[in-house]
């Protein structure tokens, strides 16, 4: 009952123009976690004011970021940094309601068909023509210029809702799918460019001396096309930059999903948004 009665209270003052009295109370209200969330639902529904109506859906927003941050660092010292999980988790960032059930039915239904088609006697080159065949052509995944004025573009379960996604996107869902099935397909740290690399067998993650010479082919998950060591090397005279042995070093899943927050956060750089880009970028520093 006391309880009741202090929240109660708390809610009457989220319109107090005083800001540092709202700040006192916000940090009241946060420190009941993410329970008191439909308590604040049902506060703006019944609150005809528009500015207590922002107050109250940034509130809700802090519990769930609050909530998201701990999912992040769990992930992130997690022994296995499972890439899907930490696309999911910065999906919710921005619908924290997600369902995750439908995306991994919509995956496995992908995986499954490419499975289908493979067999033991493929060349990689031909393995990767079935995955692009069946990801592009079949289901139809399209692609486009990364556009930071379409967040939706960045995250997993609006790609495949849309399928449509950008080039970081397309590629996250390129080697989720790639692990799901055993294929050796890795990101790789070529400037300005999200691209994935087909690595020869017996490839280590540490310490590859010349992983360049590691890597069958590249792939733009942008539209599935296939580049040659040739294209890569012309792209890096057309920057005037020569390449690191590090550029074609594999990726693993903790950086990938450090880019993809990174990359999110340049979506919200009017003034109005601003704190959701120092949000992601804390997150993005958890994985450090």
């Amino acid at each position: 009952m006391e309880t009741n009665k202090e929240i109660t209270a708390l809610f009457t003052l989220i319109d107090d123009p005083d800001e540092e009295v709202f700040g006192v109370v916000s940090d009241k209200i946060i420190d009941y976690g993410k329970t008191i969330i439909p308590s604040l639902e049902h506060l703006w529904e019944t609150t005809p004011d528009e500015g207590t109506q922002n107050r109250i859906e940034l509130l809700i927003h802090r519990l769930h970021f609050t909530d998201l941050t701990e999912d992040f660092r769990q992930w992130s010292i997690s022994g296995h940094h499972d890439l899907m999980l930490g696309a999911m988790l910065t999906c919710k960032f921005q619908y924290p309601d997600i369902v995750t059930s439908p995306v991994l039915q919509e995956i496995e239904k992908i995986r499954r068909n490419i499975w289908l088609e493979l067999n033991n006697y493929l060349t990689p080159l031909e393995q990767i023509n079935i995955v692009t065949s069946i990801l592009y052509s079949y289901y139809g995944l399209k692609g486009g210029e990364t556009n930071y004025k379409e967040p939706n573009e960045f995250l997993l379960h609006k790609t495949l809702e849309a399928k449509r996604g950008n080039q970081l996107s397309n590629g996250i869902l390129y080697l989720v799918l790639c692990e799901l099935l055993d294929i050796p397909v890795k990101a790789i740290s070529i400037p300005k460019q999200f691209i994935v690399a087909y690595f020869k067998p017996g490839y280590s993650e540490e310490n590859l001396p010349d992983p360049f010479k590691k890597i069958e082919f590249f792939i733009d998950p942008t539209t599935g096309q296939v580049f040659t060591h040739n294209d890569v090397e012309s792209y890096f005279k057309r920057i005037v930059m020569t390449p690191d042995p590090g550029c074609f070093r594999p990726k693993k899943n903790k950086p990938v999903i450090r880019h993809l927050l990174q990359e999110l956060s340049n979506c919200f750089s009017s003034d109005k948004e601003l704190y959701k880009q120092s949000e992601l970028k804390a997150l993005a520093g958890l994985l450090d």
